[in-house]
């Protein structure tokens, strides 16, 4: 019999026991890699036949509720025929200031002596709950004697203060369940390749499976991903880099709800963004919504719940002012209790963000959408590299003068950093990494009387991250030791992520991975760490070939060529612009290239509105820009933008707001040592290095430019590729199917 609840113990007590208020400065972001040290550490004392992490599980019913309950000790001690269950935790405060331990992590504790006794019948149990200082490294226990009633108790106890939210749950459920055989598609019809995209998401789901699918514009994606798996009845997590795609799946929620679908969804906004104070300080002193939160959020929690369905970045905002709670921890709460999520990639990718408490239960249970995959091979990289860099410890030395002991930690990892040469690496400086643990180790304990954002708490992070890194450090990583400014950077660089995004999504009940540009498949099929028996799908554009009406220049757009060709490519431009009378886009290599471009234009005298993207454009600007492109004008926009920047993905201008793109170049990536050292490795696996670093990361910037112009079947407009080496053999093989029935236009600069 299947449970009504599944929970892990540390999401029990941490759930029904939270209080207090959110103070970053007594959260010490070390912690969980501190901890693993230490706790791996103290087990080492341990003797036969002590056993160390021991996964625990168990089944109660409580208030009629049908729970099972897992966790994983810390050890189980065997001493002169007593048992002790020993739970470890880490902490930078003083050892003094414990008197007796915390609350929550007695409870923890106790669940486990609970849930083993059951497991092993035993009748009576010790229960030890030890605390090693992260610096000092010593210790402090408290030991505590218990009977297997007790212990049944307390979990009962615990259970029962969880109740008014499971039966919450178990509401929510029953009325998902009710809804979904009325749930029927929300189209009459199907587009072009979208019924199979559905039986196939469906297929995979339903088998745990993966699947990757690479579905053009205009196969409906997200609802035709959405879909299957609402309707299979899991959780799911939809997961995009883009706040435009993340808006695309809460209206796919709103469609399904509108034919009758009973969920609870949530979107989850980055901290800085939904964050309602000027600067996001997360201490009581500073912010009113910090201040108590942990008292008030279960209340914020059963209220939204009981009354909203899906719970978008508004209505997360209005509940967290009412409640006054923190509008982010609010909702990183809620998305252990509702049945879909909608956030960033880096909540379930990213080991310094990711969310920790699903259970590995839960997980099971739970179905993950990538929408934009292609987006998830760079971000990957960057998710599991980190850089440390020496000028950032020397200004900070002058910051903490009196203080001994983290003045010599910062002393010590200046020298380290300074002292290694320049280079690439296959392992880590050990004179690096020990000083920047000694150094971490010292922040901490300074930390906690540091008053706000400061240098202290910037280079803190900073070391922290790379740590986490340095854990993870495996033979898709390189260390690059560069010097610039005077300074020295040591950077923990992921050549690929493969392997690490596997190794995420295999603890998922299936993944499904989709894009308008996995192009060319295989390649993003292993970067995305496909296995040979996963699912793939590719499905033809819906779209008719004469749709487009694709040109091909070919102009030098090389460096060492582009002052010479510069006049021509601008003909080109004005040319085309004037043939086609209507809306363009133009995406350029670089601002520099760009900015150059548009002072050249406005010397044309074209019969347009001129405008350009700028760097770091905020949503106002970026919707004012956009909504240059209207239907109808009396002047036509031309605009100027950065290929592979922000309007060169996620943009839908349809009908007669886009009718002309040209793509500048083949959007190769600038050279450097990181990208060097890509195609090494990739080289080194018998692959083609240069395509891996350069030629695919640069193709799919033009295929999403390029991508802009037709959005749907009633669309017509001209595509223009500006750069000679579209017509080698290797680029020709490589185009998108719908973009080979090209013309070649040159001689005049037409």
């Amino acid at each position: 019999m299947d449970a009504d609840i599944t929970l892990s113990v540390r999401e029990l007590v941490e759930f029904v026991l939270k209080e207090g208020s959110i103070d970053s400065r007594f959260q010490p972001r070390s912690s969980m890699l501190t901890g693993t040290r230490l706790h791996q550490k103290l087990q080492r004392r341990y003797e036969d036949p002590d056993e160390k992490e021991v996964h625990l599980k168990g089944e109660k019913v409580v208030d009629g509720i049908f729970y099972q309950v897992e966790g994983r000790c810390d050890g189980i001690i065997h001493r002169e025929g007593k048992i002790l269950v020993e739970e470890i935790k880490s902490t930078a405060r003083s050892l003094d200031e414990l008197e007796e331990g915390k609350r929550v992590h007695w409870a923890q504790a106790e669940c486990y002596a609970c849930l083993l006794t059951e497991e092993r019948d035993w009748d009576a149990i010790h229960v030890r709950l030890t605390y090693i200082h992260t610096g000092t490294e010593e210790t402090k226990s408290f030991t505590r004697e218990y009977d297997r009633e007790e212990l049944q108790g307390i979990m009962i106890g615990l259970l029962q203060l969880y109740t008014p939210f499971a039966e919450l749950r178990l509401r929510n459920k029953e009325n998902l369940e009710a809804s979904l055989p009325r749930l029927t598609f929300p189209f009459e019809t199907f587009r072009k390749g979208q019924r199979q995209l559905v039986g196939a998401v469906y297929k995979t789901v339903a088998e745990g499976k993966t699947l990757f699918a690479n579905a053009p514009t205009g196969t409906g994606k997200t609802i035709s991903t959405l879909f299957p798996v609402v309707k299979e009845g899991g959780r799911w997590f939809y997961a995009t880099a883009k706040t435009i795609s993340r808006t695309v799946a809460e209206d796919a929620v709103k469609l399904m709800e509108e034919g009758g679908l009973s969920t609870k969804a949530l979107t989850i906004t980055a901290k800085d963004k939904i964050c309602f104070k000027d600067q996001t300080i997360c201490q009581p002193e500073h912010c009113e919504f910090a201040c108590g939160h942990y008292d008030r959020v279960n209340g914020a929690i059963l209220d939204i719940l009981q009354k909203e369905t899906l719970m978008t970045r508004p209505v997360i905002e209005e509940y967290a002012k009412a409640h006054r709670v923190c509008p982010f921890e609010f909702s990183i709460d809620l998305s252990y209790l509702v049945e879909g999520v909608i956030g960033d990639y880096n909540y379930l990718f990213d080991p310094r963000t990711s969310l920790k408490r699903f259970s590995d239960s839960s997980k099971k249970q739970t179905t993950l959408l990538i929408d934009e995959a292609h987006n998830l091979v760079p971000r990957g990289r960057d998710m599991h590299s980190a850089p440390l860099t020496s000028t950032g410890f020397t200004s900070l030395a002058a910051h903490v003068k009196g203080n001994g002991e983290l003045s010599a930690a910062i002393r010590s990892l200046t020298g380290a950093l300074e002292g290694v040469r320049p280079g690439t690496y296959e392992e880590v400086d050990t004179g690096v990494t020990d000083g920047v643990r000694a150094f971490v180790d010292a922040a901490e304990k300074e930390l906690p009387h540091v008053e706000g954002e400061s240098p202290l708490l910037e280079a803190y992070f900073e070391s922290t991250q790379f740590l986490r890194i340095l854990q993870l450090y495996s033979k898709e990583h390189r260390t690059l030791v560069t010097r610039h400014g005077g300074g020295m950077t040591v950077k923990l660089v992921c050549l690929d992520p493969a392997a690490f995004l596997h190794r995420v999504t295999a603890g998922y009940k299936s993944a499904v991975f989709f894009s308008a540009t996995l192009h060319p498949f295989s390649y993003y099929f292993h970067q995305l760490g496909g296995e040979a028996e996963d699912y793939r799908f590719v499905i033809p554009t819906p779209f008719d070939h004469s749709q487009w009406q694709v040109e091909i220049q070919p102009l030098s757009i090389r460096l060492r060529d582009r002052d010479r060709h510069f006049p021509h490519l601008m003909e080109s431009i004005v040319n085309l612009f004037k043939r086609v009378n209507g809306n363009g886009l133009v995406f350029f290599p670089s601002y520099a290239f760009m900015r150059k471009a548009f002072d050249a234009l406005e010397g044309y005298g074209l019969p347009a509105k001129l405008i350009m993207q700028e760097p770091m454009m905020s949503e106002r600007e970026r919707e004012e820009f956009l909504a240059e492109f209207q239907a109808g004008r009396k002047e036509p926009v031309l605009g100027l933008a950065v290929l592979g920047g922000i309007f060169s993905e996620g943009i839908d201008l349809k009908g007669e707001r886009l009718k002309q793109v040209v793509v500048v170049g083949v959007g190769l990536p600038q050279p450097d040592e990181e990208r060097e050292l890509m195609k090494s490795y990739f080289n080194s696996l018998g692959v083609n290095g240069f395509a891996y670093a350069y030629t695919y990361p640069g193709l799919n910037k033009v295929f999403q430019s390029g991508g802009r112009l037709i959005r749907t079947e009633e669309d017509r407009g001209v595509l223009r590729l500006i750069d000679d080496r579209y017509l080698t053999r290797e680029y020709q093989e490589l185009l998108l199917e719908e973009w080979r029935h090209f013309t070649v236009v040159g001689g005049s600069w037409t």
